[in-house]
């Protein structure tokens, strides 16, 4: 069993390394949104050895391609809400990674809307230090044989990467 701070997110992985692991997200921003995490529980990145943080870098790589490949996007948008005061409303360091396209996206109009979306996406995750703003675009949460299915297409193509 793999956790997120306290959550069991075991049937949501789809890539593992040695210290890291990316897993479906509840609640995607767009199509392929997911999420780098390390093994070890911990809040911040200052708090990550050396070789935790190359091992999730490394795995934000790896799992950006291959994401990027499989949901035709034309590049990523990473990123890392470090401790509460920037967003962050689950205590276990976790980097987002999103593939953008240029036509079709989302956020296409308005790029940099993409990151009060991913504050507000944290909001909706569980605790909330500061008050975030929730949003109102009715992003339901799937279900965890949505995730485990996507979870279980995208460990298939780590396997042929």
């Amino acid at each position: 069993m793999l956790l997120f701070s306290t959550i069991d997110v075991s049937r949501q992985i789809f890539f593992r390394s040695g210290l890291s692991f990316a897993i479906v997200n509840l609640k995607p921003i767009v199509p392929g949104h997911v999420l780098v995490i390390p093994n070890r529980v911990v809040p911040r990145l200052a708090d990550l050895k050396e070789d935790e943080l190359s091992s999730l870098f490394s795995a934000v790589q790896t799992v950006g391609k291959v994401v990027e490949k499989a949901y035709g996007a034309d590049g990523l948008t990473i990123a890392c809400q470090d401790g509460s005061a920037a967003g962050q409303s689950i205590p276990h360091v976790h980097i987002h990674v999103l593939p953008r396209k240029f036509l079709g996206d989302r956020f296409q109009h308005a790029n940099d809307d993409v990151y009060p979306a991913i504050e507000q996406s944290e909001g909706e995750l569980g605790r909330r230090v500061q008050p975030l703003q929730v949003d109102n675009e009715g992003r339901p949460p799937r279900s965890a044989e949505e995730m485990e299915t996507e979870a279980k297409w995208l460990s298939d193509l780590f396997q042929k990467s």
